[in-house]
């Protein structure tokens, strides 16, 4: 974005709606749940759906595929692209093959032949590191990988390279995973143009530590550890930690360990952000030890948490905000006019 506003200063750039995004993600989970509940969800637009208890109703796999391409047109008003083979690592690769608005279907036992053109940066996990070492050893495209022995692949690629050349034959017996709880929790935003000023940069922080505070809790994980990251104007990326004393799900220690973060990088680095960003570390609760002493503020707070997710999700996640936030001190009313919004301290 940054290099095209450079190139082309007159453009208009339509501002995100991340909130409109996980609502369509959300019901295009939907169609999916209707033909297996068998979902394992890649990223807000990507998942594995696994279809093999659900042919003998719904037909084949390709019949499968072709009704969520209808379903997620007429419903939700965007393309999808579907690919359908017997593994996942196929799937994805036949998903790419016809964009937009495609199906493509890798029959079992022509996997070989299929992926065998393909360049070999199509493979997962070949960047821009791998890829000048596998050119230089000959390997251009899947049908190189597939014709290496596993004792060349293992001296030129260490352990993974006898998996990469079964996966370039088609061979991926992982299964979906329907419960995969994530590792981390996390809101950034890339801003229009860079941001110098301290309180917008805190303010804008503040309103990411709530809604990462928010998933939280809804997914039942507790957070460990804090991490602000930054990109300058060069876009270099930078992060840092802070652990957190306990366990915690709780919005305000979330924002304290941010807010720090946040207070020593400005001390620092001095100079504008194109971006910014917090995340946590998610734990379980059950492996974190309990304490043994009630803390009275920490039981306020999470009535007061506990409240603040009740209203969000019943008016919105805008709906109520602590004053310090970006969304906090005003709102957009119906006719249109800016006006006070409630607040929460």
């Amino acid at each position: 974005m940054s290099e095209a506003r450079r190139l082309c200063p007159t453009a208009v750039v339509v501002p995100p709606r991340f909130d409109r995004y996980a609502e369509l993600s959300q019901r295009f989970r939907g169609v999916l749940l209707d033909q297996s509940p068998l979902v394992e969800p890649m990223s807000i637009d990507e998942a594995f759906v696994d279809v093999t208890g659900s042919q003998r109703l719904l037909g084949s796999g390709a019949d499968i595929a072709e009704r969520i391409r209808v379903r997620t047109r007429g419903e939700l008003g965007v393309t999808v692209s579907v690919g359908v083979a017997a593994s996942k690592f196929v799937s994805k690769i036949a998903s790419d093959m016809h964009k937009p608005d495609g199906c493509t279907v890798i029959e079992p036992g022509t996997e070989p032949a299929r992926l065998g053109p393909l360049p070999i940066e199509r493979m997962w996990g070949v960047g821009p590191k791998t890829a000048p070492k596998l050119h230089a050893a000959g390997i251009h495209t899947f049908a190189d990988l597939q014709q290496r022995t596993d004792s060349a692949l293992h001296m030129l690629l260490g352990d993974a390279g006898p998996s990469w050349r079964q996966l370039a034959m088609g061979v991926d017996d992982r299964p979906v995973e329907t419960e995969r709880d994530p590792l981390s929790v996390g809101h950034e935003e890339t801003f229009h143009e860079d941001v110098a000023d301290a309180a917008t940069l805190r303010a804008v922080l503040q309103e990411q530590c709530e809604r990462v505070a928010m998933r939280l809790r809804a997914g039942g994980g507790l957070a460990r550890s804090v991490v602000l990251k930054v990109r300058l104007p060069d876009f270099q990326t930078l992060s840092r930690r802070r652990s957190l004393e306990s366990a915690s799900d709780a919005t305000l220690q979330i924002w304290h360990a941010a807010d720090a973060l946040l207070e020593a990088w400005l001390r620092e680095r001095h100079g504008p952000l194109r971006l910014i960003g917090v995340s946590v570390e998610r734990v379980d609760p059950g492996a974190c030890t309990p304490s043994l002493f009630q803390d009275g503020g920490a039981a306020r707070q999470r009535t007061l948490d506990s409240v603040a997710d009740a209203v969000a999700q019943k008016y919105g996640p805008d709906a109520l905000r602590r004053a310090g936030s970006r969304a906090g001190g005003r709102r957009t009313r119906r006719d249109g006019q800016d006006g006070p919004r409630p607040e929460a301290g």
